[in-house]
């Protein structure tokens, strides 16, 4: 008990910005939400490699329930560009505030990470910074291009901020930089944006992903989607159709898991089998790679999908 408490302390510690909400019940878990606590020898080792590199990741930050999974794996994500974010969205475990400069030697030491880990495919994301000109596009690019150098054979996925009011020219810095996969979460229905992702625009997000299939028709795009926040199923199947329209290739649906009493409430769980109806229907709809279940993330199993995407791509286009 002690030990909940502390962690529950420590997290509310990390969002004093939503300490003026009311406090939310937590609910309790359903059978298919739990996991087993870390503690491999194989996660002790990425934890080193990540500790040593001074690195972030959004598998620790975001309380991800698949840390120990992924990292028995040596499968890490990256969050580049700091700790802290500029946004204080009600479903997320980052921290919000006035972040630190950017690290010039962050690529680097991402980079060499990666190389050391012997990824084939990694993910990098990155925390939203408002405060930079461009939102720290540059920076992301730079990380791209030095994994390029650092490790030509592993496949680079980005999972990147909104880029809200920056320049149009921010964006397609990033996805000048040529990563395999481009991905940007719309996170939830249109209908709950204010509530849940205040700081973000849902059209706005679409155009980013629009606009990369605009700029290299060739670059895979994923986004995903999170349920459980008071959503309805009529509305999940419009967000497929929108993602669509824009030309993305790959959704993942995952359940919403409430960090703390001052995050957002969930309103349900959803079972394993209404997760997996919605992955028939996305295939449907003609997404090429669907990853629907309660557990599934962005970055889960991402390496595996990533080929399976590619195996889909060239088999969609030798039928044409």
């Amino acid at each position: 008990m002690a030990t909940v408490i502390d962690r529950t302390t420590a997290r509310a510690q990390r969002h004093p910005e939503k300490q003026a909400r009311p406090d939310s019940p937590i609910l309790r878990k359903p059978e298919w939400l739990r996991v087993r606590a870390p503690g491999s020898a194989g996660y002790n080792a990425t934890r080193d490699i990540v500790k040593t590199h001074g690195l972030v990741t959004v598998c620790e930050e975001a309380a991800c329930p698949n840390i120990g999974e992924c990292w028995t794996k040596s499968h890490a994500t990256m969050m580049i560009m700091g700790e802290v974010c500029t946004r204080a969205c009600a479903f997320c475990n980052v921290a919000t505030g006035l972040p630190q400069p950017l690290d010039p030697t962050e690529p680097a030491r991402v980079a060499e990470a990666v190389a050391k880990m012997g990824l084939k495919h990694v993910v990098i994301t990155s925390v939203d910074r408002d405060d930079l000109a461009d939102g720290g596009a540059a920076h992301f690019a730079a990380v791209v291009r030095a994994i390029r150098a650092a490790a030509p054979a592993t496949t680079v996925e980005i999972l990147t901020p909104d880029f809200l009011r920056k320049p149009v020219e921010a964006a397609l810095t990033v996805i000048d930089s040529e990563p395999d996969v481009f991905n940007h979460n719309l996170e939830t229905v249109p209908r709950l944006y204010l509530s849940i992702r205040p700081g973000a625009r849902y059209f706005h997000s679409l155009r980013l992903l629009e606009r990369v299939k605009e700029r290299s028709p060739t670059q895979f795009t994923k986004s995903g989607l999170m349920l459980g926040l008071g959503e309805t199923k009529e509305e999940v199947m419009q967000v497929m159709d929108d993602m669509r329209s824009a030309g993305v290739d790959f959704i993942t649906i995952g359940q919403y898991l409430q960090p703390s009493r001052k995050h957002a409430p969930i309103d349900r769980f959803w079972t394993p089998e209404e997760f997996k109806a919605l992955e028939t229907i996305a295939y449907a709809k003609g997404f090429l790679m669907v990853s629907s279940s309660p557990l599934t993330r962005s970055s889960h199993h991402a390496g595996e999908d990533f080929a399976r995407l590619q195996a889909a791509r060239r088999a969609k286009d030798a039928a044409a």
